[in-house]
Formats: structure tokens, sequence, C-alpha cells
């Protein structure tokens, strides 16, 4: 990391933060990845992986990007995403 950019690989990345790459969820000690802003979460769940929860009452809103496989809700297509506001309840 030098000054405001940053690159790197999301799976190393994510590592430590539980996928995370971007948001609170990163130290605030000077690196551009960390934001009360925007969060951004990098993972790879195997078919039939289930959250054992619903997030509910998120305050955020959240978007997901489908980069392989087949999301229940619209994603078929590498490329497709689904965006929704605060309040509403979600899982993977």
């Amino acid at each position: 990391m030098t000054g405001s950019w940053y690159s790197g690989n999301a799976a190393d990345d994510g590592k430590n933060t539980r996928g995370w790459i971007l948001g609170h969820f990163i130290e605030p000690t000077g690196d551009v990845r960390s934001s009360n802003d925007v969060e951004v979460k990098w993972g790879i769940h195997p078919a039939g992986d289930q959250r054992a929860e619903l997030t509910s009452d998120d305050q955020r809103t959240t978007m997901i990007v489908l980069v392989d496989g087949v999301f229940r809700i619209i994603m078929e297509r590498q490329g497709d995403y689904a965006v929704w506001g605060a309040g509403i309840d979600h899982s993977w």
C-alpha cells in the first residue's frame, strides 16, 4: 500500500477479516481500504452452504455481484448483481 491506493488479492486480503476487503472491518491505520461509507466482502460459498440466520434490520445498502455459479434472486450470468436498501433481511 502506498498513500491513497492499494493493490492486492481479495482471497488473501480477506483471510483475517471474514472476507471483508473494504470497510470498517479494516483497521484505520492509514489503510485506504478502511471505510465507514463502503463495505466489500469477498466470499466463496460451496453449493448448499447456508448462513445460520438472516441479517436483520441492517441499515446499509447491500450489493451482490455474482462471479460464478447461480444465485436465487436473479443472478445467472457472470457480472449480474442485485442491490437492496436498508431494512431488508437477507442471508446467503
